[in-house]
C-alpha cells in the first residue's frame, strides 16, 4: 500500500530543501519515541523538523494502518457510505486521507488535533488536496468537552498510547455519543497496544455496539498472553523515506490492531484470520478466530477439497464467510 499520488506529491514538497542529515536524525528520534510508546509530558513531534520527518516515515504507516481498518470495515457493512468524519488527534489528517480514500463521498470532515504544528501541516496538506469541506479544533484530548457534533464515521488513531489509563475510557464513551454509525480505534500493533484496545472492546461492548471487526464475535478474547491479536498492512517506501532510513528495501510492514463497532449489525462471519498464512507445499496453516469465541489452527491439505481451496486465498486479516467453515478434523 503507499500514499495516494497527490498526497505523496505534497509530502515530497514539504521535505524539499531539508538537509538529509537532519531529516534522519529527526527521524531517528521520533521512531525511538513511538517503539517505546514514551510518556514524559512532552509530544512526540516537538519541532518543525519532527513533523516534516513525521510526514516522510510516520504518515505513509498510520496511514496504511487506518487504510486496512476501514478497508475491513467496508466489508462487514457494505451498505455504509459516510458523508462525514470526525478525526480525533488528526495529526496531519491522515485519517482523513485514508476515509476519503475508501470512501470517495465524504464531504464534511472535523478534525481536532492539540498540536498547533501538526494542526497547521495538516491544515495545509487537506487544503491543498481542494478538499473543502473541513474543520480543524484544538481540544485536550484528556479533557474534551462533554458533546461533540455526531459524525456518521468517527476515528480515533494512535492516540490512547499517548494518554493515560484514567483518560482513556471518558475519551471513548464521548466519541461514542458522536458516532451516527461507526467507530474505529486503531493502536500500534503491540502486546501494549491490544491491551488498550481490549479495554475499548470491553467498553463498547457494554454500551451495546456491534462489533465490526476484526472481532467475529462478542464473547471473551480467547487470546491470552503471551500471544496477542494484530495485523500488518506492506508499506512502500517513496525514495526519500529509503534515503531517511538509509534502507535497501523498498517496502516496510506496519504492524497495527483495531477495533470497529457500529450502531447497526455487520454481516456474519465465520472466522478472522488473526496469523500469518502459511502455505508449504501441498499444505495451508491458517489461525482463525471463530464466531464461537474460540481461537485455534488449522492445517488444510488437497484432501480437504474446496476447504483447501478456500485457505489458500486467504490473508492475515480476512474474514472467512458465514458458511465457510473448516472442517473439525483439520484443527490442530
Amino acid at each position: 500500500m503507499q500514499l495516494p499520488a497527490a498526497l505523496h506529491e505534497l509530502i515530497d514538497q514539504a521535505l524539499d530543501g531539508i538537509p538529509l542529515a537532519d531529516l534522519r536524525s529527526a527521524s531517528a528520534r521520533l521512531s525511538a519515541r513511538y517503539r517505546a510508546e514514551t510518556r514524559d509530558g512532552r509530544a512526540h513531534v516537538s519541532d518543525d523538523l519532527a513533523a516534516r520527518a513525521y510526514l516522510a516515515v510516520r504518515m505513509p504507516a498510520t496511514f496504511a494502518a487506518i487504510r486496512a481498518s476501514l478497508d475491513a470495515v467496508r466489508d462487514m457493512l457494505p451498505d455504509f457510505s459516510p458523508g462525514s468524519v470526525l478525526d480525533v488527534g488528526a495529526g496531519p489528517g491522515t485519517a482523513l486521507f485514508a476515509a476519503r480514500d475508501c470512501w470517495p463521498r465524504i464531504s464534511r470532515a472535523t478534525l481536532i488535533e492539540g498540536s498547533a504544528l501538526m494542526r497547521r501541516w495538516g491544515e495545509a496538506l487537506v487544503a491543498a488536496s481542494s478538499f473543502e469541506g473541513a474543520a480543524w479544533q484544538s481540544a485536550d484530548l484528556a479533557s474534551m468537552p462533554p458533546a461533540l457534533t455526531p459524525h456518521d464515521l468517527v476515528i480515533l488513531a494512535y492516540v490512547l498510547d499517548e494518554l493515560a489509563q484514567d483518560q482513556r475510557g471518558p475519551l471513548i464513551a464521548r466519541l461514542w455519543e458522536a458516532t451516527a454509525d461507526t467507530l474505529v480505534v486503531v493502536e500500534p500493533g503491540t502486546p501494549a497496544g491490544w491491551s488498550r484496545i481490549l479495554e475499548v472492546r470491553d467498553q463498547l461492548i457494554a454500551a451495546g455496539a456491534h462489533l465490526v471487526a476484526p472481532c467475529p464475535h462478542a464473547l471473551t478474547c480467547p487470546l491470552r498472553a503471551p500471544d496477542w491479536c494484530h495485523f500488518a498492512r506492506r508499506v512502500a517506501r517513496s525514495r526519500m523515506h529509503r534515503r531517511i532510513k538509509d534502507a535497501d528495501v523498498p517496502w516496510e510492514d506496519e504492524k497495527f490492531i483495531y477495533i470497529a463497532a457500529s450502531r447497526h449489525a455487520p454481516r456474519a462471519v465465520a472466522a478472522r484470520v488473526i496469523a500469518p498464512v502459511m502455505a508449504r507445499g501441498g499444505t495451508v496453516a491458517l489461525k482463525l478466530c471463530e464466531h464461537t469465541g474460540v481461537a485455534r489452527e488449522h492445517l488444510l491439505s488437497k484432501r480437504n477439497g474446496a476447504a483447501f481451496k478456500a485457505a489458500r486465498r486467504l490473508a492475515w486479516g480476512d474474514c472467512v464467510g458465514e458458511h465457510a467453515l473448516f472442517p473439525a478434523d483439520s484443527a490442530v
